[in-house]
């Protein structure tokens, strides 16, 4: 058994749990193209050491203004337990700024950057521009 958005599941559900992931990312992602910003690179994966996880950024998009943005995308049936903005803690921001850090590394000139959050619960859209920092 292991534990996915607040609830237990058992074989085979971890398929089906990417498929809701994969559509909220989607939908995440066509609302901020509908607000402007331009995708740069989708589900962005750095490889965990032996005594650490590995870590993602799910949407990387640029602003208008050359704002480079990472963003974390969350789903949640349901709003119980703070909803999915309240599942982005201090671990999981850390990962995403060791994904973003190591992305930046890969550029000429470091851009101006932030870390947003979409949240989807139920079928609302939230999106918290500079949702944390990196430091």
């Amino acid at each position: 058994m292991f534990k996915v958005a607040g609830r237990t599941g058992g074989v085979g559900e971890g398929r089906h749990t990417k498929a809701i992931g994969d559509e909220a990312e989607s939908r995440a992602l066509a609302h901020l193209q509908h607000q402007g910003l331009v995708l740069v690179q989708r589900n962005y994966r750095v490889a965990g050491g032996p005594h650490a996880r590995g870590a993602e950024v799910d949407l990387i998009l640029r602003e208008r203004d050359g704002t480079l943005v990472f963003v974390e995308v969350r789903s949640c049936a349901a709003a119980s337990h703070g909803g999915a903005l309240a599942s982005v803690g201090a671990a999981k921001q850390r990962r995403i700024v060791r994904a973003a850090q190591h992305y930046l590394l890969g550029l000429p000139v470091l851009p101006p950057c932030r870390f947003d959050v979409v949240a989807l619960d139920g079928g609302q859209i939230q999106w918290v521009k500079a949702a944390f920092d990196a430091g």
